[in-house]
């Protein structure tokens, strides 16, 4: 027999009034067999504690909105990953086509708060039912002088004996490396998961905590959760919303979830049926989600700890481990989903996310195409999450945030994956920089302008690669990587991407990286994820006492109604080329008025 959902308990159900949408909220409890090949690649499943029949149960929050009239749907549904135990809504043009939208939980160290979507797991134990013990680590870094910080990551391992041989806090200048120098243990105190450090913690610097703890929980069972709840949904009988398809979206740590779920193997369910059968990993460069591990922790903003090799969906070899592995090119991979992958600046610049390690070889010397099933969209100018407009800095001397936004396109190719995947209709094509053609670089080589306020961006690295745990030699931690960027047009805006009408007709230079200002410490870091724009001076006169290359406003457009002419015809492009949607047109045209609005009464610099 093989179990999976075993028994759904509901909660809650809640009318959701004009939308035409029913709440579920409730709970799935499974059951998996851990000796079965799908089962077994989950780390420490064979340690965990197991009932009466052999099998290990878990159990995770459900949170399923579905149209009330089961006419209404279009037999899809959307697994919207949740980040950190947040929940996520689908956007109202989803909604009006029928989507059903499913949060579960997949997460065990999701802090205890109403409503947090989380994942409950057995804690492993040796074969003789003794406490497995193993040192655990996190890291920060502060962007003012404090005494006392608090350290959530760590949350659910508590420490054994903080004042032992495992405790340590090391201190480095640097956060893409490893290494540095170990705080004087007289000066430092761990209560309570708050940090304590005499003299204060140094803006800029990177803190690594580490100490002994016990109980490593299954944390690789988050994996199974959704697995299983997807084929719950499109198979078993007690589904609560059947649906023919289903396809996940995940942001950021939840992109880098699907990318790990797939490479692991788990779009195979239980019966060998294909689970997912769309994924879009969303701002996860070439990152996965280091989880199915011993003492994972996966909360962690995870600076510079998410790229293992491989990082391409294709088999690549490895020249520093000898392994020849792909995403979706391995031998655990049995259903492959079709695919998008979805990045912004950020993911190429910042924080080890290497997007360009997706579509080139592993030594970053040449373009490498992707799958047949498979697509990637790079969206120019953007950072990690677009600032509100108008935008901020997040220090006195810092500079403005970057407000490009790309969700308008994001949403529209969520309608194209349903297409592909429901209607067979090919989806827009990939849009990415290449070497081939110039607009991929390596980050020496970029040729960034004089922009007024922002360091030439050359000397960035990349840090090194973090073991991958399902390979005998761990993959070559440790590497550097290779840091390929876009390259930059003459405004210093990016090339080889999707413009938005933002960028593509510009007010300014929007760069998805951006140095820490100087009063937040180490200002030869980046500010992990973030990106920085520089709106263009409204008059040539401005221009020209600020020293600023750009042409300003008044050199590039005859008036607003020129500009707004040229954001229509590009706003118009990408409707034709399935970028965005008609809906799309007046809230663009609209956002661009009022930036230009803001722009033209900013003061001279």
């Amino acid at each position: 027999m093989i179990a999976a959902v075993v028994r759904v308990e509901v909660t809650a159900r809640t009318d959701l009034g004009k939308t035409g949408y029913e709440q579920i909220v409730g709970r799935l409890h499974y059951e998996i067999d851990p000796a079965l090949p799908g089962n077994a690649i989950i780390a420490d499943v064979g340690l965990a504690p197991a009932n009466a029949a052999g099998r290990v149960s878990f159990s995770s929050d459900l949170r399923l909105l579905k149209p009330r009239d089961a006419a209404r749907s279009n037999g899809a549904a959307w697994f919207e990953i949740p980040n950190r135990g947040g929940k996520a809504s689908l956007p109202a043009a989803m909604m009006q086509q029928g989507f059903t939208l499913v949060n579960v939980g997949w997460e065990f160290d999701v802090s205890d708060k109403k409503d947090a979507l989380r994942l409950e797991v057995p804690r492993a134990k040796n074969k003789d039912g003794s406490p497995i013990r193993g040192v655990v680590s996190a890291q920060f870094t502060p962007d003012k002088k404090s005494e006392e910080v608090s350290f959530s990551d760590l949350i659910e391992y508590p420490p054994v004996d903080i004042k032992g041989p495992g405790s340590k806090l090391i201190v480095r200048t640097q956060a893409a490396f490893p290494g540095g120098a170990e705080v004087p243990r007289a000066k430092w105190r761990f209560s309570n998961n708050r940090l304590h450090l005499d003299g204060g913690f140094v803006p800029g610097r990177t803190y690594e905590l580490f100490y002994l703890s016990e109980a490593p929980p299954v944390a690789g069972l988050g994996y199974a959760a959704i697995r299983d709840a997807v084929a719950w949904l499109k198979h078993d009988a007690t589904s609560l919303a059947p649906v023919k398809q289903a396809y996940a979206f995940g942001s950021s740590q939840c992109g880098r979830f699907l990318r790990d779920f797939v490479y692991l193997g788990f779009n195979t369910d239980e019966q060998n049926r294909m689970a997912l059968d769309g994924v879009m990993a969303h701002v996860a460069g070439g990152g996965r989600l280091v989880l199915n591990q011993r003492w994972a922790t996966p909360r962690d903003l995870a600076s510079f700890h998410t790229a293992s090799y491989p990082f391409a969906d294709s088999a690549q070899r490895d020249p520093i481990s000898g392994q020849s592995e792909g995403v979706i090119d391995n031998p655990r991979v049995k259903h492959a989903p079709k695919i998008f992958y979805t990045n912004t600046a950020a993911e190429y610049w910042g924080g080890g996310r290497v997007a360009a390690l997706t579509h080139t070889n592993v030594e970053g010397t040449r373009d490498i195409p992707f799958p047949d099933n498979v697509r990637s969209y790079f969206f120019a100018g953007t950072s990690h999450g677009p600032a509100p407009f108008p935008p901020t800095a997040t220090a006195k001397d810092g500079l403005l945030a970057d407000p490009i936004n790309a969700s308008a396109t994001v949403n529209a190719l969520r309608w194209a994956m349903h297409r592909w995947v429901a209607e067979g209709t090919a989806p827009p094509p990939s849009v990415y920089p290449k070497l081939s053609d110039g607009t991929l670089t390596p980050v020496a080589e970029i040729r960034f302008p004089k922009v007024p306020g922002i360091t030439a961006p050359k000397t960035v690295k990349a840090g090194g690669r973090v073991r991958n745990p399902q390979l005998p030699d761990g993959a070559g931690e440790g590497t550097g990587l290779p840091l390929l960027v876009p390259q930059v047009d003459t405004d210093g805006n990016d090339l080889g991407g999707i413009l938005m009408p933002d960028l593509a007709v510009p007010l300014g230079t929007a760069a998805g990286w951006v140095f820490r200002p100087k009063s937040t410490g180490s200002p030869h870091e980046l500010v992990m994820l973030r990106g920085a724009w520089v709106p263009l001076a409204p008059t040539q006169a401005q221009r020209e006492k600020m020293n600023d290359p750009r042409p300003s406003l008044e050199e590039r457009y005859a008036s607003k109604d020129e500009f707004m002419a040229k954001v229509k015809a590009a706003i118009k492009k990408l409707i034709k080329q399935r970028l965005m949607l008609d809906d799309d047109l007046e809230p663009q045209l609209k956002q661009a008025g009022e930036r230009w609005d803001w722009v033209v009464r900013q003061p001279a610099r």
